[in-house]
């Protein structure tokens, strides 16, 4: 399925077996919340979200971290979602209240479309030097031949921001030069909307290489085994996603980073993403709310994310996500 410009509704009720999506049933709907942002987790949360029960219907509309940011300072959702935490100055327009929390956490793969390239291994240097047009044919990497061509975002994305603030930290001149953010001014390149736009330009394309969440890469497009702080080159795996996100420390805010891990088993692009709740002026809707947050913290929407390309949350990180959506209230 294409998430894309896509409401991403799921319907359920007791009766319905457990991961089940189907069309909506009006009659049996009680409540109807509404979220939009990161096409980061976009699989994960439609998965999850239908198996919400008790007559809970989730519109999750995959638009990009920016444009959802946007849609949750404006109020016109139940919830955003980002894969960068929210910006102080952009909570200060919440008069709400801003409840924020890690969902899941994920890996960011530097994906490729090279028949005659078999298993690439790149430094940290190697993957600065592609986005910043250096390395510009495959011969350069001695790994196939010819042209290379570089997939990014053109959208305002948490993707990009997790992408470019650890290409940042692996680089003095890609932090002078480009720096990070949920947009930048790309060295090189052609732009997709969306993990979905850069998947199509990289499925499509041979010689294609870009950036995406681990669970786009398939079919024609594998992904790079990367160098991390240790030396060693590891591929995007929940494991090596897990050893990398228990590096990081949340704050008050439960917002937090390492752009690049320490650690052996540690993947070097590793990322939680956020959702972005109202603690009040959430009405007769607030129970509805509660309900579909805690079940995607639950062992079984969280036991559903490594089958699709995520890493689940464990531990202090968990424990504070559920812990913020009990505060969501009327």
């Amino acid at each position: 399925m294409t998430f894309a410009k896509k409401a991403l509704i799921v319907g359920t009720v007791a009766a319905i077996g457990a991961g089940a999506t189907s069309a909506v049933i009006p009659a049996l709907a009680q409540a109807t919340i509404s979220g939009a942002g990161a096409s980061f987790p976009a699989a994960f949360y439609q998965r999850a979200f239908a198996g919400v029960a008790n007559k809970v219907r989730v519109n999750y509309q995959s638009v990009g971290s920016g444009s959802g940011v946007r849609q949750y300072v404006a109020g016109t959702v139940e919830f955003g979602a980002s894969d960068e935490p929210i910006k102080a100055k952009e909570a200060a327009k919440v008069k709400r209240g801003v409840i924020q929390f890690p969902a899941v956490g994920g890996t960011i793969a530097i994906a490729y479309n090279k028949a005659d390239c078999k298993n690439l291994k790149l430094t940290q240097q190697q993957a600065v030097d592609i986005f910043l047009g250096k390395i510009n044919t495959w011969d350069q990497l001695k790994c196939g031949k010819g042209k290379m061509i570089v997939a990014h975002r053109s959208d305002g994305s948490g993707t990009t921001f997790a992408f470019t603030n650890s290409l940042s930290a692996f680089s003095s001149e890609w932090k002078s030069k480009v720096g990070k953010g949920k947009s930048v001014k790309w060295p090189v390149g052609v732009g997709g909307k969306g993990n979905e736009g850069v998947a199509g330009v990289v499925q499509n394309t041979s010689g294609a290489i870009g950036y995406l969440n681990q669970s786009y890469v398939r079919g024609a497009i594998k992904a790079a085994a990367l160098q991390n702080r240790a030396g060693k080159f590891v591929l995007p795996t929940e494991a090596s996603g897990a050893a990398a996100l228990n590096n990081i420390k949340l704050n008050s805010m439960l917002a937090g980073e390492e752009p690049n891990p320490s650690g052996a088993n540690s993947y070097p692009i590793s990322t939680l993403t956020w959702v972005l709740a109202y603690r009040t002026g959430n009405g007769g809707k607030a129970p509805a709310i509660r309900q579909a947050m805690l079940f995607l913290l639950s062992p079984k929407a969280q036991g559903q994310a490594s089958g699709l390309g995520f890493v689940p949350l464990k531990g202090n990180i968990l424990a504070a996500s559920k812990k913020a959506v009990s505060q969501i209230g009327q």
